[in-house]
């Protein structure tokens, strides 16, 4: 066994036996995420629980949203300074592809389920890179102002477009990834066709256009946060962010919004070990992960936040709200009733082409 197996194995067991071995780890780490309810939903299922087991102090970083530039500037300095971060998919294949985030053995490295089920095969397909834990799966989807669009709700993405039928501001993030999809979509490409179409530079000249037509009417959000906020005061009358942030702003806050599901865009989220941590902090980074993605973990944390736990062990487990005491099963955007039109993200063409795209898309944002 390696050094790092060996204290992987001691600690497992330390989580059951009260026999803590920690001497070898870091006793401090650095984790990313995104903020909000879904950094709130990990400090309840994950780093609370942990800290208690462990005595670990976890110091709560914001910066997922950069966490690819930032990753790259701190290799090239030789002072990373993160341990476990939070990103999406496409994000972890290129950080893996650029060998500055740890590959993973998920079957020695990660927790089984509890009837002995390899992690690899709980997990599954949701396994797209070598050095990517999934946590969950999500989706972008747009919430809506109910007391701002009449007797007349929208049903369909493209009423984002529509700003005859519902004036008002929207919000878009402030990046190419599924705008450009959307704006193909309701410039009449076919589902199956988009990323055929946006791999050409006429198809993102196209999406760009169609973005085009209401650009002067978006305010652009990079944080998580921010559409829910816009719509809770009332700024936008429609705007796309994670699922689980609209189910907050709706259930628990109360406010007048309601959630639009068409088309919306499933990806998953999860965790990278960066690479170039010393022994003691990767063994820490290492034993984190092992205990915060197993099968009893991965479901809490379905009881503050409506994202769908990536193992397949962990979704029977899925109950009600911490708070609210309302069944999550119906308020997941894989459920039956909210998945009748939605739109699967290519991992691997955003990892291709992120970077080209990404660049034309700020460019014509900043004309």
């Amino acid at each position: 066994m390696t050094l790092t197996r060996t204290l992987l194995a001691t600690t497992a067991l330390s989580m059951t036996t009260g026999f803590a071995s920690a001497q070898d780890m870091a006793n401090e780490m650095t984790i990313v995420s995104w903020g909000g309810a879904y950094s709130t939903s990990q400090q309840n299922a994950y780093h609370t629980p942990y800290s208690e087991n462990t005595g670990v102090t976890i110091i709560n970083d914001e910066s997922s949203a950069e966490a690819v530039a930032k990753l790259r500037a701190m290799n090239e300095a030789g002072n990373v300074t993160w341990d476990v971060v939070d990103v999406v998919a496409a994000d972890a294949i290129r950080l893996c592809d650029e060998g500055l985030a740890l590959e993973i053995d998920a079957d020695t490295q990660l927790a089984a389920a509890p009837d002995g089920t390899s992690a690899s095969e709980d997990f599954g397909e949701l396994l797209v890179s070598d050095c990517f834990i999934p946590q969950i799966v999500y989706s972008t989807t747009f919430g809506y102002r109910t007391d701002l669009v009449g007797d007349n709700p929208p049903t369909e993405i493209c009423a984002v477009f529509d700003t005859e039928t519902y004036p008002g501001k929207r919000s878009l993030e402030k990046r190419a990834i599924n705008n450009m999809e959307w704006a193909l979509l309701c410039d009449g490409v076919a589902k199956e066709d988009v990323y055929d179409v946006l791999e050409t530079p006429e198809g993102q000249e196209q999406a760009l256009a169609k973005l085009g037509t209401i650009k002067d009417d978006v305010i652009w959000w990079s944080a998580g946060a921010d559409t829910p906020q816009l719509l809770a005061d009332g700024e936008v009358v429609m705007g796309s962010t994670y699922n689980g942030r609209l189910f907050s702003v709706i259930e628990e806050q109360k406010q007048p919004v309601a959630m639009l599901w068409d088309a919306q865009i499933f990806d998953l989220d999860g965790w990278i070990i960066p690479a170039g941590l010393s022994p003691e902090r990767q063994a820490r980074a290492l034993d984190y992960i092992m205990f915060a993605t197993d099968t009893q973990r991965l479901a809490d944390q379905a009881k503050w936040i409506s994202y769908g736990p990536a193992r397949a062990s962990s979704a029977p487990l899925v109950g009600q709200h911490a708070d609210l005491g309302i069944d999550m099963a119906p308020h997941m955007p894989t459920d039956p009733e909210n998945a009748k039109n939605t739109f699967l993200y290519n991992y691997e063409f955003w990892a291709d082409y992120r970077d080209d795209i990404e660049a034309k898309f700020q460019a014509w944002l900043a004309k």
